[in-house]
């Protein structure tokens, strides 16, 4: 039920939805206090952003409130009778928000996964093939909540997803070497199955509850949060390795207790903010790619499979870019990682409204200047650092610019199949790319495979400006 309304449609009184400063509750005042001053000892925006989001300040929880009462509807409170979207509580957002930290740690940690192999006596090779499995995994996954999340709520399958991830890990974390050698490629198997799921089921979980007007916001402190967990999750897990003596093998159970906690934090968020009632039938959504081909959605699907590739490509394999040379993967992620985060962050409400094609251009030639700073990796150090921020801006912001371009490019009635669509076509670069990139990189150098991710990011800048003739 929603906070602000009661099972017979009756608003609230205002008092009653400003319970963070009550003294009946302090915990909440002194979380809210704890949360807003973080930022200022540690720099970080992520926690202001969160601590508005569990317990807003009286102004907004008097604003909610008074645009609550004006959405009644049945005892429901709607932001678009038209289309069903309901209104999301914000002290819901952290839920989905901290899962998805948790979650996307989990996708972070297979750029460990070349480590692992190296470890024990694999090649670049080796780990592109396991890599590849997580494509099938994810091109499982993905179509299956695509299909049931007109019956099954979006949020409940992402929690199956980061549970399905936390069992990938745990599998790979039991393992002590390449035999049996079906079994590393079950492990993968199991961690792009549950990314997969979750990949696609939390922006659809977050986009059924949302307007227009709020969902681009959404989309870039979503993805802020996702860009977080990504990075920030082999980061920890290297210096976890490295100087703190621990195996890979308990880094990924810590990995797995993660996505537990995550899957868990979904549930939860399902539980609090359920769905508008929808249609129970499953939801097709493969035939509307011929409706999707004619519309300006396609532009973004197809960017978002170029986009993923150049993405798995340069982090997956950033430890073998740095081997040899005076600079380290891990300042590579935690720059890329921390460049992205504050952009996304800080230009969360500017972005929806600059223009999109200058935008998209001027973001596409950052990351193909930061792809082309890799080059220069072996001559100084400092050239990754380039690398780092020039592609963390670049793609950081790009990625939810094109994600609600595919959402707001399609027709209502084809916005779960546009992305639904969308997050195929990034599954299939992400985890698509590395077989064939592990390959190009032990046989052709590392020149070669630095010059191939520039031409795919040259190929999604083409496909970004290119004009549809009529």
């Amino acid at each position: 039920m929603h906070p602000v309304c009661s099972p017979a449609g009756t608003h609230r009184s205002p008092p009653q939805e400003r319970r963070c400063r009550s003294i009946r509750q302090p915990w909440r005042w002194f979380g809210f206090r704890l949360l807003t001053h973080l930022p200022l000892l540690f720099g970080c925006p992520a926690f202001l952003d969160c601590a508005h989001a569990f317990c807003p300040p009286r102004s907004a929880s008097r604003q909610t409130a008074q645009r609550a009462s004006e959405r009644i509807d049945g005892g429901r409170c709607i932001d678009n009778p038209a289309s069903g979207t309901c209104a999301m509580h914000p002290r819901s957002t952290p839920f989905i928000m901290l899962g998805t930290l948790l979650t996307a740690a989990g996708y972070g940690a297979t750029f460990l996964i070349s480590l692992w192999f190296r470890a024990h006596g694999g090649t670049d090779i080796d780990a592109g093939s396991t890599l590849g499995m997580a494509l099938i995994g994810t091109l499982i996954g993905v179509p299956a909540v695509g299909w049931s999340a007109g019956r099954i709520d979006a949020a409940r399958l992402a929690a199956l997803g980061a549970f399905t991830l936390a069992c990938g890990y745990a599998l790979l974390a039991s393992l002590r070497g390449l035999e049996p050698a079906h079994l590393p490629g079950l492990a993968a198997l199991l961690i792009g199955l549950g990314w997969g799921m979750f990949y696609l089921g939390a922006p659809l979980a977050l986009s059924e509850r949302l307007t227009d007007s709020a969902r681009g916001t959404a989309f870039t402190r979503f993805s802020a949060f996702q860009m977080t967990g990504i990075c920030g999750s082999p980061i920890l897990l290297a210096l976890a390795v490295t100087h703190g003596g621990f195996p890979l093998s308990t880094a990924f159970i810590g990995v797995a207790v993660g996505g537990l906690v995550a899957s868990l934090l979904l549930a939860v968020f399902a539980l609090r903010e359920p769905r508008c009632p929808r249609e129970g039938a499953l939801r097709p959504w493969v035939r509307s790619i011929a409706t999707l081909g004619r519309s300006a959605a396609i532009r973004p699907i197809v960017m978002a499979g170029f986009g993923g590739a150049v993405f798995s490509g340069m982090m997956a394999f950033q430890g073998s870019l740095s081997e040899g040379t005076r600079a380290s993967a891990t300042t590579f992620f935690a720059v890329h990682a921390g460049t992205a985060v504050i952009a996304r962050l800080l230009l969360a409400r500017l972005l929806p409204t600059w223009s999109r094609t200058p935008l998209i251009s001027c973001l596409l030639g950052c990351l193909i200047a930061g792809l082309a700073c890799l080059l220069w990796v072996p001559v100084h150090p400092a050239f990754q650092i380039a690398a780092a921020v020039l592609t963390g801006a670049g793609y950081g912001l790009l990625y939810p610019v094109i994600q609600t371009w595919a959402v707001h490019g399609a027709r209502q009635e084809d916005r779960h199949a546009a992305l639904t669509w969308f997050v195929v076509a990034y599954f299939i670069g992400i985890f698509g790319f590395p077989p064939f990139g592990g390959w190009l990189l032990v046989t052709a150098g590392k020149a070669v495979f630095i010059w191939a991710l520039v031409a795919l990011a040259a190929l999604e800048l083409a496909v970004a400006v290119l004009k549809r003739r009529t």
